[in-house]
């Protein structure tokens, strides 16, 4: 699957989606840091690209409308969240995606469960 990193997850987390066989690219090696939230989700869609962030605005569907890409994952951390708590909820997030296509959804990602935003 191929996958866009928001500006707000480092090459660990890129580490760890390569690693599971994905190709992930990131708005930081395409010198894409400081762009719009329109812009980046605009691109994510003709890249065909799923977008995983930690930006809670892009959960909004009626600004982000998730049918419209290859996926949009939110990764929802409490405040005091600790790096190993990062890492799991992408592993969560990778697990999930092995039994679910995340195509034209949602997903919010929180310490142990997943939310799903489908189109009905």
């Amino acid at each position: 699957m191929k996958f866009k990193l928001d500006e707000n997850l480092g090459p660990r987390t890129a580490g760890l989606i390569a690693e599971a066989g994905h190709d992930v690219a990131t708005v930081a090696q395409e010198k894409l840091s400081g762009t719009s939230d329109a812009r980046l989700f605009e691109i994510c869609i003709a890249e065909r690209r799923c977008l995983i962030t930690l930006d809670l605005d892009f959960a909004d569907v009626l600004r982000f409308p998730p049918h419209k890409t290859a996926g949009i994952a939110v990764l929802r951390l409490p405040r005091a969240a600790s790096p190993g708590l990062l890492t799991g909820l992408v592993r969560s997030l990778l697990d999930a995606l092995q039994s679910a296509s995340i195509a034209g959804q949602l997903w919010v990602v929180e310490p142990g469960r997943i939310r799903v935003h489908a189109k009905h």
